[in-house]
């Protein structure tokens, strides 16, 4: 956790800042309210500790501003005037505790662990109403309601695997459902009631996404003006889901695999080992083999995370699910709209099954909400989807605005017609988050190869 100690008396704010630090938490000090709550506006802060006796400041008004201010961030009292009715009016303002200077070792320590416990407490029901809005938003997605073989038999596999500790790696195309299915498992597991939480590995450089994943200590890079604790403290007893694991930096691919072998880490610039407890679950859309054999991925890490290996199957070859998802999504756009439909038209049904949906289900998902939105008949029709679905999105030969298209079968590479593709995909979509969701790639990937090919 991290502590703000709001304390006009150097000696103790020092002295209470090490006692902090000592219980494994960062804190730092500061003489007066005025300056503690310009702290509290620049930075984030999991607890103040408050001195009633500030000089020309009360700190009982003090802790009235930070309660309006900041209502979130509980606070702890402490004076060397200690008496019930220092203790009531601080209760009533609005303080978690109290504590009289000075104190026990053993005292503090206490209420470091009361701290602690109301924190976490809080973070439980934040991932509990984070889940709650999640279910809204997706009306309990359906990627579990499946008649497809293949996909019977890789959510068989999952389920099994989820009340084990064993690592998962979670392989298939973009938009297949990797994360919910990820998230599905650590809720069918023993964890079910700690955190899940989500690193993203090509959405940040490799500085940033090493603090990211373990943390730093203050001073280590430009810009760490604080102690931070990365995702896998804050993963501690439950789930680390490592989204997109393929494109991991080979520079902080051993770190992951001390991670996983010896449970322990070190922080970014700091040489203390720490234990972590927790369970990864890996997803990626790259072939891993591929990547170890032209020497992106180790061979070591790529064999320690898959001792349970999953593929989802693309949508393209899930025929009996395609339908049902569709319809599925019509019915919740629809009800999301305030629309009245009467589902599928015949045509459009026709339509879907012979789109090879490239970008699965974000894909199917997004066409059927444009679809709804739209559409204007009773029934959806193929006039309502996107001239990709219509079959308008054909590669030709023939030139458009001044530009020739490379011919599928062509002799050249294909980097050369990836990039045509590409180029044209960017001309016709209005904004990059269309245009990554109609290619399949994630928005961090498109905006790499759109550097490449020097379309910044």
């Amino acid at each position: 956790m991290d502590f703000l100690v709001i304390d006009d008396d150097k000696t103790f704010r020092d002295a209470t800042c090490f006692l902090i630090e000592e219980a494994g938490h960062y804190a730092e000090g500061v003489e007066s309210g005025q300056l503690g709550l310009t702290w509290l506006k620049e930075d984030k802060w999991d607890a103040v500790l408050l001195d009633v006796n500030l000089g020309r400041e009360n700190g009982l008004d003090v802790l009235v501003e930070i309660q309006k201010q900041f209502p979130q961030v509980p606070v702890v009292i402490f004076t060397a005037q200690g008496s019930v009715k220092n203790a009531v009016e601080a209760m009533r303002r609005g303080a978690v505790d109290f504590l009289e200077k000075p104190f026990q070792r053993e005292q503090f320590t206490t209420v470091l662990a009361r701290l602690q416990r109301l924190r976490q407490m809080g973070q439980r029901i934040e991932r509990l109403e984070q889940v709650v809005t999640e279910t809204k938003a997706q009306s309990l997605e359906p990627i579990f309601d499946f008649t497809t073989p293949l996909m019977r038999e890789a959510m068989d596999v999952l389920m099994r695997a989820a009340k084990t500790p064993a690592s998962i790696l979670i392989l298939g195309e973009s938009g297949t459902g990797k994360s919910v299915a990820a998230r599905a498992v650590h809720e069918k597991s023993h964890l079910a009631d700690k955190p899940f939480v989500t690193v993203s590995c090509p959405s940040l450089s490799k500085e940033l996404l090493e603090s990211e994943l373990f943390g730093h200590v203050r001073g280590s890079f430009t810009g760490a003006i604080k102690d931070h604790w990365g995702k896998v403290k804050a993963a501690e007893g439950g789930t680390l889901f490592l989204d997109e694991i393929g494109d991991l930096p080979m520079e902080i691919q051993p770190k992951l695999l001390r991670l996983l072998q010896e449970r322990e880490y070190e922080r970014l610039g700091e040489n203390i080992t720490r234990p972590a407890s927790l369970r990864i679950i890996a997803a990626t859309n790259r072939d891993l083999k591929k990547r170890v054999a032209e020497g992106l991925f180790r061979e070591d890490l790529y064999f320690r995370l898959n001792v349970i290996a999953v593929e989802m199957p693309p949508l393209r070859s899930r025929d009996g699910d395609l339908i049902r998802f569709a319809e599925h999504y019509e019915k919740f756009f629809a009800e999301q709209c305030g629309r009245k439909l009467a589902g599928l038209s015949p045509e459009a049904v026709a339509c879907i099954r012979a789109y090879k949906w490239p970008g699965n289900l974000r894909e199917l998902r997004n066409a059927i909400e444009r679809a709804v939105i739209l559409a204007k008949h009773e029934q959806l029709s193929t006039e309502d989807f996107p001239a990709e679905l219509r079959g308008q999105n054909t590669v030709t030969t023939a030139t458009t605005a001044g530009e020739n298209l490379p011919q599928v079968g062509a002799l050249i590479t294909m980097e050369k017609l990836e990039e045509a593709h590409m180029r044209k995909i960017l001309e016709r979509m209005p904004s990059l988050t269309e245009a990554a969701e109609v290619l399949g790639i994630d928005q961090a990937t498109l905006y790499r190869k759109r550097k490449k090919i020097g379309l910044e």
